[in-house]
């Protein structure tokens, strides 16, 4: 599939619309999937659960992940993508508020591609996601899909 999809881990719905907001102005025209719990995250990663009906072949060109989620959180996740041959290089990244050292330590020890702090100013947000965009979507080489 060509069809570079963006998955958005969010559950606060101001930073949902935000990134959204930020990826149009920036000519980022990507299908992005929004899922808004962790817990939803590894459904649609493994179609299972809501999403067991999905293509389970399709993963997304990169995961937006936030690191606060309700259910199942940030980190949670990222271990669970990790731990699972098929999900194991999907290129993540933590987008979160969180400036916190052992977030970031945290993160980058479960294997996260990079942790950005998302701006509070949204000319300085628009211009991190038009920078993420550019590189996961356009520059970044991703290693093929493994088959389960």
């Amino acid at each position: 599939m060509d069809e570079k999809i963006i998955l958005l881990v969010e559950d606060n719905p101001n930073d949902e619309a935000l990134t959204i907001r930020a990826l149009k102005k920036n000519n980022i025209r990507n299908e992005v999937i929004v899922v808004r719990d962790g817990a939803e995250a590894l459904d649609w990663l493994f179609a299972r659960g809501v999403h067991s009906g999905r293509d389970a072949t399709v993963l997304p060109q990169v995961v937006l992940l936030d690191l606060k989620l309700p259910k199942v959180s940030g980190l949670e996740v990222l271990s669970a993508v990790r731990a699972d041959p098929r999900t194991k290089r999907l290129p993540v990244v933590l987008l979160t508020s969180s400036k916190e050292d052992q977030d970031v330590v945290t993160g980058y020890d479960l294997g996260a591609n990079s942790y950005v702090c998302k701006p509070v100013d949204f000319a300085d947000f628009a211009e991190a996601i038009r920078q993420l965009g550019l590189y996961w979507l356009v520059l970044n080489e991703t290693a093929p899909a493994r088959r389960a």
